[in-house]
Formats: structure tokens, sequence, C-alpha cells
């Protein structure tokens, strides 16, 4: 495997990622941000935080299998929030939880960020999914 996520003594825990990936390879994987729509473009779970985090992830999930790699090749996850709030993130653990036997997410997460934005490209997306990966 060439990548390897893990949380060393003495950072926060518990947390719903790893604090840290090291990875080993020399092909890298960059899936632009995604969102909650289909491929023909129909928006997912309007207005719905947790549906749309969900979708998104589906989303990332098929751009990384395109390239080959899979969430266990993911060094690291950044999520944009529309108008975050920490009253959010029940709703944000609802999606991720919902989806991750089905599209292969480990959980904890690999190392992510969360980054609380006031819009993202279209009034209806909340949330948008990078992801890098790495495979030999």
């Amino acid at each position: 495997m060439t990548v390897r996520h893990f949380t060393p003594h003495g950072m926060l825990q518990p947390a719903p990622y790893h604090h840290v990936a090291v990875g080993t390879g020399t092909r890298h994987v960059h899936v632009s941000g995604q969102v909650a729509r289909r491929a023909d473009g129909t928006p997912v779970a309007p207005g719905d935080l947790a549906g749309q985090v969900a979708q998104a992830l589906r989303n990332t999930s098929i751009g990384l299998a395109g390239a080959g790699a899979s969430f266990a090749d993911v060094l690291r996850l950044t999520f944009y929030v529309t108008g975050w709030s920490p009253g959010k993130i029940t709703a944000f653990m609802a999606g991720v939880e919902s989806v991750a036997d089905e599209i292969g997410l480990q959980l904890p997460m690999p190392p992510a960020s969360l980054i609380g934005v006031a819009h993202l490209f279209e009034p209806d997306v909340l949330v948008e999914v990078e992801a890098t990966a790495l495979l030999d």
C-alpha cells in the first residue's frame, strides 16, 4: 500500500480523521472539487447538508476510481462548507457516515480539513470536496 494513515500519540483525539498520512509513490492523483450533482448536472439533496456531503463523496470516489485509485490511496481531503458553524458537524458527519461503507472510505478518514466559506460556485451548493491521492 502506498499510503499509511495514523495519529501519533499526543495529538487531538478523538477526531473523525487521522492527523498524518505518509505516502510512497510517484503518481499523484488530484480530484477537483466535487459537489452534489449527478453526471448530467442534476442537483442532489438541495438544502440537505448530509445528503450533499454523501453525494460529493460518491463523486469523489468516481474520480478516484477513474484514475485507478480509491480512498485507501488518499493522502488528504479538503471540505469547503457554506455558512459553516459548529452546530453543522452532526449533519456533516451523518453524510460521511451514511456513505463510508458504500465508497470504501475508512473511518477515521484520511487527514482532512473542513473550511467554512461564505459561498461556493452556485447558491444551492453547500459542500465541495477535494482529494489528493498517491499511487505507485
